[in-house]
């Protein structure tokens, strides 16, 4: 996320608001860099020493630093002015920390406490000196000191050690280069990271966000830890259910009542505690008719039911997939063996022949390997189809007609052949290594990356990694909104026509999209005329036109041009049909040269010269008149239009009339 090449970093901090990282240098100086532009936006000269710790004061606008010369220095990082300064200690100062809400500051070299507010003649007041000590101690056996666990495989001296303030993650620093991550709770290593900056000498977490940063010998990084989207699940009812750290909540849009909603304000919710998960959720999903939700997270899973959080199922899983039938479900046990579930007995377990990196639930089950995706039938897990693709998300509609498979480029709309898999099977026909071969047909590719998404009918809605909600059906791509930060959708409630997204604070927002159009839509993708007229009298007449402008982009005219309120585009679609009544009233009402002009062109192309004529007239066109005057041989006309070309200044067109008259 950010990589700044310095001077050896000894202390490294992150501001709460700003997307600003702090490193204190060895060669004396402070550095602020912005890790959203990647650009260094401040430094501070402190001293001639190593400066081996600094922090963040946002509430006052300050940076204090900690260095070799004994001395605390403040300033303020607006006006890069030094405010104070005062000798803390009698040793190097190797730490700062900051009370949360308290005018205080803890520094250590020994220990003080110092009040930064109460300041006499530029003299801090010293609270407290205290003798220094460490302990690791049993949460549960606060008095006996015993040590919890060991955490071995650095291999050089561990450098600096920090917990999580929000993931259950321990992060560890060495000489060695390393950096792990070891969870918190079963104190297994996560991951190890080597970035090939030499000696790891600090490490810093901010609370409500997944950055952490880094310092080095040779510069200081900022990594992402966790997950950035949050665990919460919105059922077709309008309960969402999310994980606060490890405790469970639920708000429920029913009970807001008739509350105004504007588009893209924060919901007023009430939450309601339904107690604490046990283990740390990474993921919540509800199955498809919301009376049951499964949590997982740490290698595990457990299904609750949605109402009153009461343990139904739980077991080991890598992943975890519900089908597109409520009761049946699928986990990924290892990279080799995948389990399927139904009413919470294992019914099936197998082998994918290539391995399983993944899995994905919805009508057909999704195995991803290095080969590529698999589809299989959950009754049976015949292999439907092989694809050569590397997904990220798998999105299937309500019907199972349509899918989205979603990779880090693109993302391709495929249909499901339901009818000519059931043949293939039957016969054994049209069956090769790879499947099914007609299994599926690709509706299109788009060049844009899905970071969520649901179907709506046959309207796939989804943000997009511009922060973009846009729905795409039929080819087309419409923009709901642009979104100001990132989002995730949680669904579409009809009877509200309303979407409802929530970020990583767990705020929901809602935008309006009108049930009625998305209806209308699918059923003209499906070519269900009947049912699209039904539905037309429901559609407000200002969202008609964006209506018409779909049809015409499907290739039916004539329905846009019964559909479309907007005399402009109804005026183009009458000329692209040839409808001359209805192109002639358009241009009586407008009173355009230009349109006239337009239907004149019309009328020749048609053979309707008298309409041709008047239409002409309208639009003061004597080049044309005389050009439709002289093909059709018609010397009264040509008469006529020497006069009133004379008459209107028309002169090359009143000299060519008189000339051919012989005038």
């Amino acid at each position: 996320m950010l990589t700044a090449r310095s001077d050896r970093v000894k202390s490294v901090d992150l501001h709460p608001t700003e997307p600003w990282m702090l490193a204190s240098l060895y060669n004396g100086s402070v550095c602020v860099w912005n890790h959203e532009t990647q650009t260094l936006v401040k430094t501070f000269e402190v001293c001639d020493l190593p400066v081996r710790a600094s922090k963040f004061v946002a509430r006052k606008n300050w940076v204090i630093t900690g260095a070799d010369d004994m001395q605390i220095r403040v300033f303020n990082y607006n006006t890069l002015e030094r405010v104070h300064m005062f000798e803390a200690h009698s040793d190097y100062i190797r730490c700062i920390a900051v009370h949360p809400t308290q005018p205080y500051i803890l520094t250590s070299s020994g220990k003080l406490i110092w009040d930064y507010q109460n300041t006499n003649h530029g003299s801090n007041k010293l609270l407290s000196r205290t003798q220094a000590s460490f302990l690791l101690v049993d949460g549960s056996k606060k008095n006996n000191k015993t040590c919890v666990q060991t955490l071995e495989g650095h291999a050089q001296n561990v450098s600096c050690v920090s917990f999580h303030p929000e993931l259950p993650i321990i992060i560890t620093g060495s000489e060695d280069g390393t950096v792990r991550i070891w969870h918190s709770s079963t104190y297994r290593l996560e991951s190890t990271l080597n970035y090939g900056m030499e000696r790891v000498w600090c490490v810093c977490g901010l609370r409500g966000s997944n950055n952490v940063a880094l310092g080095y010998d040779e510069g200081s990084i900022i990594i992402k830890v966790g997950r950035e989207e949050p665990a919460m699940s919105m059922d077709t009812n309008g309960k969402i259910i999310w994980a606060k750290h490890s405790e469970i909540q639920q708000a429920n849009l029913n009970a807001m009542g008739d509350a105004e909603i504007k588009d893209g304000e924060r919901l007023p919710l009430a939450v309601k505690d339904m107690g604490s998960c046990e283990i740390y959720p990474q993921t919540i999903q509800h199955n498809p008719n919301g009376r049951f939700v499964v949590v997982c997270g740490d290698g595990e899973y457990i299904i609750y039911t949605a109402m009153a959080l009461r343990n139904k199922s739980f077991g080991s899983a890598q992943e975890f997939a519900w089908a597109h039938d409520s009761s049946e479900y699928a986990i990924r046990e290892s990279n080799s063996i995948v389990k399927i579930f139904k009413n919470f007995k294992e019914k099936k377990s197998f082998k994918p022949d290539f391995g399983a990196e993944g899995i994905y639930g919805g009508f057909l089950l999704g195995v991803r390997s290095v080969n590529g995706l698999a589809f299989y039938d959950w009754e049976n897990t015949d292999m439907i189809r092989r694809i050569e693709i590397q997904p990220k998300h798998i999105f299937w509609s309500d019907s199972g007609e349509l899918v989205c498979i979603a990779t880090e480029e693109s993302f391709f709309i495929l249909r499901y052949m339901s009818e000519k898999v059931a043949a293939s099977q039957e016969n054994n026909e049209g069956v090769t290594e790879d499947g099914i071969e007609d299994a599926f047909e690709v509706q299109g590719e788009i060049q844009e990356i899905v970071k969520t998404g649901l179907w709506v009918g046959d309207c796939f809605i989804y943000t997009s990694s511009v922060n973009r909600l846009n729905y795409y059906v039929g080819g087309e791509i419409v923009t709901i909104a642009h979104l100001d930060r990132t989002m995730y959708l949680l669904g579409y409630i009809p009877k509200d026509d309303r979407l409802y997204l929530g970020d990583k604070e767990l705020n929901i927002v809602s935008y309006s999209l009108l049930v009625s159009v998305l209806e209308y839509q699918t059923a003209v993708m499906r070519r269900d005329f009947g049912m699209a007229d039904k539905v037309l009298p429901t559609i407000p007449k200002e969202q008609r036109t964006r209506v018409a402008h779909f049809l015409e982009k499907q290739g039916f005219k004539q329905q846009a041009l019964a559909v479309s309120t907007d005399p402009e585009h109804r005026f183009e679609l009458a000329l692209q049909l040839g409808e001359l009544k209805i192109a002639y009233q358009l241009a009586v009402e407008a009173e355009s040269e230009q349109k006239w002009k337009q239907l004149a062109e019309l009328a020749i192309s048609k053979c309707q010269f008298g309409l041709a004529q008047e239409c002409l007239h309208h639009a003061q066109d004597y080049g044309g008149l005389l050009l439709l005057a002289t093909a059709s041989g018609n010397a009264t006309m040509v008469g006529k239009l020497a006069e009133g070309a004379e008459k209107d200044g028309k002169n090359n067109v009143a000299f060519m009339t008189y000339f051919l008259q012989g005038k």
